[in-house]
């Protein structure tokens, strides 16, 4: 995992959180972390970031009552069923502070996003 600035810049963003938001977002970017492998860590759009191949792979962000996972419409439509319980958006999942994250599904989007991003990488080196 490499990370540098970006990698400070989301150290910075978690500062501003406490308590289970806090906690909450440590163990989302340690599954991200684990779940992405060789990804830049970034900031874009105000929000925490995994890149791979110069590519966004998945975001997330913290909030009052939930953290948010970002991974994009595709990764959404690809496990819909699984994320039914879960309040949602086109492209973004709330996960309700005060519940167990969903680990293995989070790896599971992540692992979805990164064969993704591996596969688009391919194409446009031809």
């Amino acid at each position: 995992m490499s990370g540098g600035e970006g990698a400070h810049a989301i150290d910075a963003y978690l500062a501003g959180f406490e308590g289970e938001a806090r906690a909450a977002l440590d163990e989302l970017r340690a599954l991200l972390r684990d779940a992405v492998p060789g990804a830049t860590e970034t900031m874009a759009y105000g929000i925490p970031t995994l890149d791979l191949h110069g590519k966004h792979v998945v975001h997330f962000a913290g909030y009052a009552r939930h953290v948010g996972l970002y991974p994009t419409p595709s990764g959404m439509a690809a496990f819909d069923a699984e994320l039914a319980r879960y309040a949602r958006g086109k492209g973004s999942v709330r996960f309700p502070l005060g519940e167990p994250l969903p680990a293995d599904l989070i790896r599971r989007i992540a692992a979805f996003r990164v064969d993704e991003a591996t596969a688009a990488a391919r194409a446009r080196r031809g």
